[in-house]
């Protein structure tokens, strides 16, 4: 019983401390946007990979950041509408 406590609270304080790691209540949009959001700033965090866009897309690479700055904001464009029962 003590085990199954500890799990449950590193489970919480993980969730707590890193949103992407999700919870019982996360949809799938939020999660998808989490996902894309995560991958966005490693993109943006990891200069060769961030290089490497840039050559594929010939733009610069400071508006290649920009660029994906942008798309952080909606990532997977609006939130479906949620029905209120």
């Amino acid at each position: 019983a003590s085990d199954r406590f500890n799990i449950n609270s590193q489970l919480e304080h993980l969730q707590a401390k890193y949103v992407g790691t999700g919870h019982a209540d996360l949809n799938r949009f939020e999660w998808a946007v989490n996902i894309q959001r995560d991958s966005y700033a490693s993109y943006i965090g990891h200069y060769p990979m961030l290089a490497y866009f840039a050559i594929a897309e010939n733009e610069s690479i400071g508006r290649e950041r920009y660029n994906f700055m942008q798309k952080m904001l909606l990532p997977c464009g609006l939130p479906p509408e949620r029905d209120e029962d």
